[in-house]
């Protein structure tokens, strides 16, 4: 993924495909906003690499790769979230990047989680390990870096929601909230969607679900049910992941 064409060389805008089932390299846990009076963050995962190996990666792509995520993500929920909701939209504190524990604390935790990405819903906030990011975006591609940012917008989303419009299968409907999102982005021409970003896509989503053995199961899905429920979104819009 990309600016639209005309902001940063030449891209090819492509409308989504339904994405298929594709194994994937690594790992990434994200976590569902807990409920008001919880503080509780979310368990970390370990990549399928043990040792936590970070490959190289260009740090300063990445980075502009999050910045433009961020910026499409929070402008697409800025034009679109008061007609999902009727309420002004207010963005979440972008915490941004971290390694190992240096990142911000959520509620009564002291440290942050490594190789972690989290929506902490007593701070409003979102944040991600800068070695998961990398990790992703170096065996998977950039499309990981926007997936895993508008998952935690999704969460975020949900804060801001009425509880009766969350779904209990929260971290799914975080799956679908980021498919609409991704998809709407493009259709509104905040981002491009380029070659390949489908199959990214599809080994992200493989990537997170619990039939890896370094996700607890039942939190997030199984890649099937990851998949399916961004489709949802990517091909329904917002209201039907609501």
């Amino acid at each position: 993924m990309s600016l639209p064409d005309g902001t940063r060389g030449r891209r090819t805008a492509l409308g989504w495909l339904t994405i298929a089932m594709v194994a994937a390299a690594c790992g990434a846990p994200t976590s569902a906003p807990p409920e008001a009076a919880s503080t509780e963050t979310p368990a970390p995962a370990q990549p399928q690499s043990t040792d936590q190996t970070v490959p190289a990666v260009d740090r300063d792509a990445m980075k502009e790769d999050q910045e433009i995520a961020v910026k499409a993500v929070d402008s697409f929920w800025h034009r679109h979230f008061t007609q999902l909701s009727g309420q002004p939209y207010q963005s979440p504190r972008v915490a941004g990047s971290y390694i190992g524990t240096n990142g911000p604390p959520c509620g009564g935790e002291p440290e942050s989680v490594p190789f972690n990405a989290v929506y902490c819903r007593p701070g409003d906030f979102v944040a991600w390990d800068d070695d998961l990011m990398a990790a992703g975006y170096s065996q998977i591609g950039d499309a990981w870096v926007y997936l895993i940012i508008a998952h935690e917008w999704g969460h975020a989303i949900q804060a801001r929601l009425r509880s009766d419009r969350v779904s209990v299968a929260a971290e799914l409907q975080a799956d679908c909230l980021a498919g609409a999102t991704l998809q709407g982005a493009a259709d509104d021409g905040l981002i491009a969607i380029e070659p390949g970003d489908s199959e990214e896509i599809a080994k992200t989503l493989a990537a997170v679900a619990d039939d890896y053995p370094w996700t607890k199961e039942s939190d997030h899905g199984n890649a099937e049910e990851r998949t399916s429920a961004f489709n949802t979104g990517a091909e329904g819009g917002v209201q039907a992941c609501i």
